[in-house]
């Protein structure tokens, strides 16, 4: 899996998509904010979790958003984060390219209501250098995504943390 499976993934919905790879990586919010020249909060990062079930989810949240602890246990309960080799296994991305499209597996697939600020968004695609441009809305259609509200609204800049 990788860029690849990204495109087979859009290709068999018969959606077109335009791959943007780079020649820098683009793994972390702030190197693809600026290497796509976009603020950080359209940099949708994906993030990998095993329910306490055993079964795994994908939350894809802004880039510059944090996950409220109170709000994410409300929308998933009790959960862990997957460490780096077990999401390169079961999403077939490497960790920095991983996103809900061209899965090795289908898992299910969770959108932060903080996307919903943009009308575009950049999420990776299947690579530490790519990306696509989706709205929000569409990725949640081609997903099958359920939409929840797990993160903390992004602080400005200026603000106390």
């Amino acid at each position: 899996m990788t860029v690849e499976s990204v495109r087979q993934f859009f290709a068999d919905l018969g959606e077109p998509v335009q791959i943007i790879e780079l020649e820098v990586s683009t793994a972390t919010v702030a190197l693809a904010a600026q290497a796509h020249g976009v603020e950080p909060g359209r940099i949708a990062k994906t993030l990998a979790f095993r329910l306490a079930d055993g079964s795994e989810v994908l939350l894809v949240a802004r880039g510059d958003a944090r996950i409220d602890n109170r709000k994410f246990k409300d929308a998933f309960g009790k959960v862990k984060m997957l460490p780096p080799d077990e999401v390169a296994h079961i999403t077939g991305h490497p960790v920095g390219g991983v996103c809900p499209f061209g899965l090795a597996r289908p898992l299910p697939v969770c959108l932060d209501v903080s996307l919903q600020a943009f009308d575009e968004v950049l999420p990776a695609a299947g690579s530490v250098n790519s990306a696509l441009r989706i709205s929000p809305g569409r990725m949640a259609e081609l997903t099958a995504a359920r939409w929840v509200d797990a993160c903390q609204p992004p602080q400005p800049a200026d603000a106390p943390q």
